[in-house]
């Protein structure tokens, strides 16, 4: 069910719920571009899982005013109007891709409300001191966030101009991508349904305008306004270890910065693997936010996984 909730600042913000409604309340934080609607479980299997799933539209993408000048930290106030609106005190936190720093966010502002958080294919903070932000990236996420910090007006070109031709053809992205893909990923596209339910996700969102993937590149290619280590319960990364645009090194660095981080590594995957592991994410998110609820207190997780074992993570979770 779709409903128009109001932020603070009075923009409407198109927003979903769906599955069981005495169900652990989780935020599910689409990609980019994306909408609430992505690839997601059936509300049955919600049902199955006591998951209540809640998602929204980012600032800028359809049925959702846009916030200029919008940061990652600012999805903390969005969320806080919606969880207001729907009389829910605490939640949790899953976010996909460009997603998953938005999740991040309100994990580490709204620490007290958060029960626990999972991300998949995150990127790390694009001042990650460290880190060497943009190695095993491809060409086409790179270009983006270098025009996001140093050539505004080409970047809202290229964007625009990319929207266009997926109004044109919903597939036009993943064509565009294609060729930089590694094989895990073509393995995962290559499925005709799947590639379809993509690419009408690309098209949902970029139906109107650009601008709300406008500006989840420039929020992602800017400082994300938080600090990680504000994280107080556990968080689960999970990362195929061949991902080309959120490269696995990002979910490596996080997980020294998240203080209670279950790092969860899947060999023979990379970015488009997430959508097969959104079940067991759920499952694991429900479990976890469970325990914290029974509690009344935030999970203290173990040590984050270590390379070798974060295989036998990733399966077990």
């Amino acid at each position: 069910m779709t409903h128009v909730v109001k932020a603070p600042d009075g923009r409407k913000l198109s927003v979903e719920s769906l599955g069981a409604p005495w169900g652990k309340p989780v935020f599910l934080f689409h990609g980019t571009p994306g909408v609430s609607t992505g690839p997601r479980p059936r509300g049955i299997v919600l049902h199955r899982l006591g998951i209540r799933l809640i998602s929204y539209n980012r600032p800028g993408y359809r049925g959702s005013d846009r916030k200029l000048q919008r940061s990652v930290a600012d999805a903390a106030e969005d969320v806080a109007a919606i969880a207001d609106y729907f009389e829910i005190d605490r939640f949790s936190v899953v976010g996909r891709s460009g997603g998953a720093p938005h999740a991040l966010a309100c994990a580490a502002i709204l620490n007290q409300r958060v029960s626990c958080g999972a991300t998949l294919s995150s990127l790390a903070p694009c001042d990650a001191a460290g880190l060497d932000w943009s190695a095993g990236m491809t060409e086409f996420n790179v270009k983006a966030y270098r025009n996001a910090r140093a050539d505004l007006v080409t970047l809202i070109a290229t964007l625009n101009e990319q929207a266009g031709q997926v109004r044109g053809n919903p597939e036009g992205l993943l064509e565009q991508l294609w060729p930089e893909l590694g094989s895990d990923d073509r393995d995962v596209i290559g499925d005709i349904a799947l590639r379809r339910i993509i690419a009408e996700v690309h098209a949902e969102a970029l139906r109107e305008t650009a601008d709300g993937w406008i500006d989840d590149v420039v929020a992602l290619s800017r400082p994300w306004g938080f600090d990680l280590s504000d994280i107080i319960v556990r968080v689960k990364l999970w990362h195929g270890s061949n991902d080309v645009f959120s490269p696995v090194s990002h979910a490596y660095w996080l997980s020294q910065q998240i203080p209670h981080a279950v790092l969860s590594i899947e060999t023979d995957q990379a970015h488009f693997g997430s959508v097969g592991i959104m079940v067991e994410i759920l499952r694991w998110v429900a479990e976890q936010a469970g325990n914290s609820l029974q509690s009344g207190a935030p999970a203290t997780g173990p040590a984050p996984v270590t390379p070798a074992s974060a295989t036998a993570a990733a399966s077990a979770c």
